[in-house]
């Protein structure tokens, strides 16, 4: 008998060490972000993805519940230009060594200790193009939780030093191990307009780098062409050289283009009919001037939300100049403008210091025209929609990963306080702020239920 009940107690403490094998949130207010808000529904999430959704949804019996009532149930949040995740310290980007010349050889020569300066666009200057974020994510980047903290479950991150910098991945927020964070290990390749300047080798202007991404896709158009040859018929023909610029170009299904004042963007359109590949342009603080030429080009945007302020160091008695006047004052309305054209365009908060400052920038541009509905769909189903991951992400709908923001009270309040964050059906608790730099205490490792 006391085997018998000791056996009992042992199936019972297992039992209770188990976590739930589902979650669901109920009576609570639902963001789908595909189509009417619910007011009063449930959404139950299990393995990892988002079983069912409605107002009349009966909750598993297994399923641990969560009272939603006076919350508010959102998508999680994407920030669609993003380094959280890979380490911040990286290795400075220098041109590539020249290739071997005379006698057919068919590599580039062994680097040497300090890497010459770049002659010619056949160095390959400020060309990491092979470089994969998905290679580089980390678990232990603290800027991870203070993301989740603000609501965000999701980034592409990227590689973001040179002109062909690397290759992006879409990322969620939270996992083990790396491998668990990847979505998609393959969002684009992140382009600058990046020179060396003068004396520092090719290119040295704005004109050298973009004659570099033309001689780059030229270049592209012969490899492939003798590569397909190659493949078709390789008795009696010299093998192509392997040429990992190249090939980390050829891999990105899209390419990101700088484009911030009006005449940038507009040179942009231009130059990505050239390149006869999917482009989406960053930067877009005068999409408010260009919105009609966006929404002609067919281009997505990626609208950055550190709106222009003043140098905070620069000199009290400088002047500033009409112009940058007009963009400080008139840059959160691009949003409004674009979405007012009909421009498919999303938000990246790159360059700002706090992931909870991402959405205070968001509240600025509502404050200048764009709806609530337009703000929550560019942080969410049109950014998933632009890297191709909108059949997993960005809604609540069945089958999609369940990412979810359980926040009290509006996401886009001046305060908004961020209750449970399910990340890969995980929830995760939010916690407080990190120290600012320089504080006695260091971030608390994230409470995972």
């Amino acid at each position: 008998m006391r085997k018998i009940f000791t056996l009992l107690l042992l199936g019972c403490a297992v039992l209770l060490a188990q976590p739930p094998s589902g979650i669901a949130i109920r009576n609570a207010k639902i963001v789908t972000g595909a189509g009417p808000i619910l007011a009063k529904g449930t959404v139950v999430l299990r393995n990892g993805l988002i079983e069912a959704v409605g107002e009349n949804i009966t909750i598993p019996g297994d399923a641990w519940v969560i009272e939603g009532e006076g919350m508010t149930v959102y998508p999680g949040l994407i920030d669609s230009i993003s380094t959280w995740g890979i380490a911040e310290t990286a290795a400075p980007v220098t041109a590539a060594p020249p290739a071997a010349t005379g006698g057919g050889g068919r590599g580039a020569t062994a680097a040497a200790p300090t890497t010459p300066v770049s002659r010619g666009p056949e160095d390959r200057p400020l060309t990491t193009s092979w470089l994969r974020a998905a290679d580089q994510i980390i678990t232990t980047d603290r800027r991870l939780e203070t993301a989740r903290n603000a609501g965000f479950t999701t980034a592409i991150s990227w590689p973001k030093r040179g002109i062909f910098a690397g290759q992006g991945a879409v990322i969620n927020l939270g996992g083990e191990k790396a491998a668990d964070m990847i979505i998609s290990p393959s969002a684009g390749q992140y382009m600058t307009l990046a020179n060396g300047g003068f004396g520092a080798g090719y290119p040295a202007s704005l004109m050298g780098s973009i004659s570099y991404i033309r001689q780059i896709f030229i270049d592209i158009d012969r490899y492939t062409k003798v590569k397909k040859q190659y493949a078709e018929n390789p008795r009696g023909m010299t093998r192509p050289e392997y040429e990992r610029a190249l090939e980390g170009i050829i891999e990105s299904p899209r390419l990101l283009l700088p484009a911030n004042r009006s005449i940038e963007i507009t040179r942009m359109i231009k130059f990505a009919k050239e390149l006869k590949r999917p482009v989406i342009l960053y930067g877009v603080h005068e999409g408010y001037r260009a919105a009609e030429a966006i929404k002609a080009s067919g281009l997505p945007v990626l609208v950055n939300l550190r709106w222009p302020e003043k140098t905070r160091d620069g000199d009290p008695d400088d002047l500033d100049s009409l112009k940058s006047l007009e963009m400080r004052d008139k840059a959160p309305t691009t949003p409004a403008e674009l979405a007012k054209s009909g421009v498919m365009f999303a938000f990246y908060g790159d360059g700002v210091e706090q992931p909870k400052d991402i959405l205070l920038a968001v509240r600025k541009a509502m404050t200048s025209g764009l709806s609530e509905a337009d703000a929550l769909k560019a942080l969410t189903i049109n950014a998933a929609e632009m890297f191709g991951v909108a059949d997993r992400l960005g809604s609540i709908e069945k089958g999609k990963i369940a990412n979810i923001v359980v926040t009290k009270g509006g996401i886009f309040d001046e305060r908004p306080r961020v209750m449970h964050v399910i990340i890969d059906g995980i929830k995760y608790e939010p916690t407080p702020d990190a120290p600012a730099p320089g504080g006695a205490s260091a971030l608390a490792r994230p409470r995972v239920n």
